[in-house]
């Protein structure tokens, strides 16, 4: 079966690396808040970078907006681990594992050559997908219009085209 919008996530376990430690972290153990999950295509390439940079530079943007980061390929931590320590830069937010690539096709977005499709997820406090996008791989994804549509989702209200938090929405849904 195929996600859509209004379905509950898939839970996930995966082994981790944030602040230079391995760690496990799974969805269900941040009920509450709103989850930004991302998957890219692998560790040590051109656009990964970029955007896991851009993802750590605006994670405190997401923090307040009571989200939690997370980023997901199919390399080993210890590949997250050797990134991070060098030429990625330490990240504020963890880099999870799916080796297994369980996590991957739960989501929807493992490739026919065995890596993960830019695909990227808003889960509400409740565990229901709200927010997907899946893309090629060859296209980096705007993490402004990720942080723009985690705030329209929390208005409650209808968000019209380019609507940025502080302005008027066009009322309740």
């Amino acid at each position: 079966m195929s996600l859509r919008v209004g379905m509950k996530a898939p839970d996930f376990t995966m082994k981790g690396v944030f602040k230079g430690e391995f760690k496990e972290f799974s969805l269900s153990d941040h009920k509450g808040k709103w989850i930004v999950l991302f998957f890219y295509p692998l560790d040590f390439t051109f656009i990964c970078p970029t955007e896991i940079r851009e993802f750590s530079r605006r994670n405190g943007d997401f923090e307040k907006l009571n989200g939690k980061v997370f980023g997901a390929s199919v390399d080993s931590v210890n590949s997250h681990k050797a990134w991070i320590e060098g030429e990625l830069g330490e990240l504020t937010y963890p880099l999870l594992s799916d080796i297994t690539r369980k996590t991957s096709i739960d989501y929807n977005v493992l490739h026919d050559d065995g890596t993960a499709l830019r695909g990227t997820y808003i889960i509400d406090p409740e565990g229901i997908i709200r927010w997907m996008v899946v893309s090629d791989m060859d296209t980096g994804r705007s993490v402004k219009e990720i942080l723009r549509s985690l705030a329209a989702l929390q208005t409650g209200e209808r968000c019209q085209v380019e609507w940025e938090p502080g302005e008027k929405t066009l009322g309740a849904a």
